[in-house]
């Protein structure tokens, strides 16, 4: 096994998981088997309790993982399949190591940081990294680890003792560390700084850690002689120094490593040289070049309680562009926060309410996606009203679809004070109840969690369709609440349609409104498991309503293969102008797109386009 280390400095959001995922595109493309381990230094055991505001969207995995969301990434990139031990924390470490003290299997010995959690920590690695997740037999040639955090940083210190331990140990041809650090320009005098990576990779030595490559993100290209300079005092060579400048969207990152070499140097360090072949990147390339050519717009609301940081709904925002490329369309995302649909907002500052309502009304599509907590959720109840009664296209997404069974029973059945019993515990008509194997004493890792199976109850709907007339799918969950099976009944007669369910077809999985142009609600995340070139199928079904292209990908399943490998035609409208609706205000943000999304501007955007 290899192994390749992706460690960052400077200052945190350089861009270490987009780095590390795209070294793992450039890997397999060269003919390699590629796994990825994320290492995060908190103590949670998991990403399952925090706040989306803390580290974005906790992403969740096939075995029920809640992880990181640079799984997501990973997963994205590499089209693999990680497990929940893939993300190793402290947490995690530290509660293995005492459940061993506490069973004796250190033999009276005194537990402490050195060995016994750093052995901890390469044992997690070397188990891990042994494990297939891309659906063949037997482990994968190389192993792509990302160290979370910055270096220096307190609570990373046991994992750099443990690899700067496992690198030795492994040997020099099996390890390579790429230290991913800043190279700013400072505008009064526009000139590249270097001082602040050499003292990033003087603090990576000094821990016992000497770094193969330099990947220096800046706003443009790095200069001869700052190579230089960096080579001089980092000792690293020059050739090993690559730029990971600004582009329009991250798809572009494995092939500025290609262009720039950057397999070759690993694979130097690997002792891979006569085995792996050149990188064959035609199909990512032509996915770049579709991308960079589109310029007709498609505008989807997205209505949700996180608007003020996009990481937040990372693979919401990767699922409607991967659907936004196979519909040959440029994505505008409206951020709408929720709370500001509402009534309360429009007596308060009715200036920021207006400014809410012009958005959702100026889009052509509008997405209501997963959350916790009642705050915002009346706006979204009354976002799923306008899509359903004005014929707008819309997709619920876990308390999405909750939302709009809600809206349905007050509007079209009248019964006022229907609700969730997560908002509401004394509501006389609960619409949404709490699952019976749930835990309300215990919140982390007590949901329902992971891939559960949904069999289509009629064929002749929309989203049986748009998953290629298969009897059942297998989609990613993450949810403690439910569609009460007891007013399933109630609501179908109205015209709700529960086309999923679960194997006891007690669980609703996706209901649809059949006269609707496309108004669909899931329970699970159809997001997390969207793939470049290969979009989830509900969110293309969405993107092809706000086009007006729904009824040729429903009647011809083969168009998504079709348009994923043709060019599409047109010029690239790049420079359009990102708008920013923040507490009422809609300013001028940036050029450019996030991420290749383009947004009205409340996720964090940099002025030359990329989100990293």
């Amino acid at each position: 096994m290899k192994y390749v280390l992706v460690t960052g400095g400077v200052v945190s959001g350089l861009g270490k998981g987009v780095t590390a995922s795209s070294i793992g595109v450039v890997l397999k493309a060269c003919g390699l088997r590629v796994t990825s381990i994320k290492i995060d230094p908190y103590l949670n055991t998991d990403a399952g309790t925090m706040s989306p505001f803390e580290h974005g969207e906790v992403f969740v995995l096939d075995d029920g993982g809640e992880v990181d969301l640079d799984l997501g990434n990973y997963e994205r990139f590499l089209d693999i399949k990680l497990t929940r031990d893939n993300n190793i924390t402290t947490g995690k470490i530290y509660q293995s190591v005492i459940d061993k003290e506490r069973r004796g299997d250190y033999l009276g010995k005194t537990v402490q940081v050195v060995p016994h959690v750093t052995d901890a920590i390469q044992e997690w690695i070397e188990r891990v990294a042994m494990i297939p997740v891309d659906g063949k037999e037997g482990p994968a040639d190389v192993c792509v680890i990302e160290l979370g955090g910055t270096i220096g940083d307190i609570e990373s210190m046991p994992f750099i003792e443990a690899l700067g331990q496992f690198s030795y140990r492994v040997g020099a041809g099996n390890f390579c560390l790429i230290h991913v650090s800043l190279v700013p320009v400072l505008n009064v005098v526009g000139e590249q700084k270097t001082k602040p990576t050499q003292h990033s990779v003087r603090g990576l030595r000094g821990l016992g850690l000497t770094p193969n490559i330099l990947a220096c993100r800046s706003t443009k290209a790095l200069e001869e002689n700052v190579k230089e300079k960096l080579s001089q005092f980092c000792h690293v060579p020059a050739a090993n120094i690559i730029t990971l400048y600004d582009v329009p969207n991250i798809w572009h990152i494995p092939l500025l490593l290609r262009d720039q070499k950057a397999h070759e140097a690993i694979l130097k360090g690997l002792n891979l040289q006569g085995v792996a072949m050149e990188p064959n990147l035609k199909e990512w390339t032509g996915r770049v070049e579709r991308c960079n050519l589109l310029h007709e717009p498609v505008r989807i609301a997205m209505v949700g309680k996180y608007t003020g940081l996009s990481d937040s709904y990372l693979s919401v925002l990767k699922a409607l562009f991967h659907a936004s490329v196979v519909c040959q369309r440029k994505l505008i995302v409206e951020w709408v926060p929720a709370c500001d649909l509402e009534d309360a907002t429009a007596k308060e500052t009715p200036d920021v309410h207006r400014a809410a309502w012009n958005l959702l009304k100026g889009s052509d599509g509008v997405l209501v996606p997963g959350g916790f907590g009642d705050r915002g959720v009346q706006g979204k109840i009354l976002a799923a009203k306008y899509a359903r009664e004005n014929r707008i296209p819309f997709l619920g997404v876990c308390l999405g679809m909750q939302i709009a069974v809600i809206e349905f029973a007050r509007s079209v059945l009248g019964l006022q004070d229907a609700n969730s019993t997560e908002f509401d515990s004394e509501t006389s008509h609960p619409c949404v109840v709490f699952m019976p194997e749930g835990s309300k004493t215990h919140m982390g890792g007590t949901m329902r969690l992971g891939s559960r199976r949904t069999y289509f109850q009629v064929t002749d709907c929309k989203s049986a369709k748009l998953y290629g007339n298969v009897s059942f799918i297998d989609e990613r969950h993450r949810h403690r609440y439910e569609v009460n099976p007891y007013m399933v009944e109630q609501l179908e007669n109205a015209g709700l349609s529960f086309v999923g369910k679960d194997k006891t077809g007690q669980r609703m999985e996706i209901v649809e409104l059949p006269d609707h142009p496309y108004f669909v609600g899931v329970q699970f995340h159809p997001e997390f498991k969207s793939r470049p070139g290969r979009p989830s199928a509900l969110f293309l079904g969405l993107l092809a309503a706000a086009s007006g292209q729904l009824e040729s990908f429903l009647h011809n399943p083969n168009i998504v293969q079709k348009v994923a490998t043709t060019k599409c035609n047109g010029n690239s409208n790049r420079r359009s102008i990102i708008k920013m609706h923040h507490n009422g205000s809609v300013k001028k943000l940036a050029n450019g797109s996030v991420n290749g999304v383009y947004a009205n501007g409340n996720g964090h955007a940099n002025g030359n386009g990329v989100h990293y």
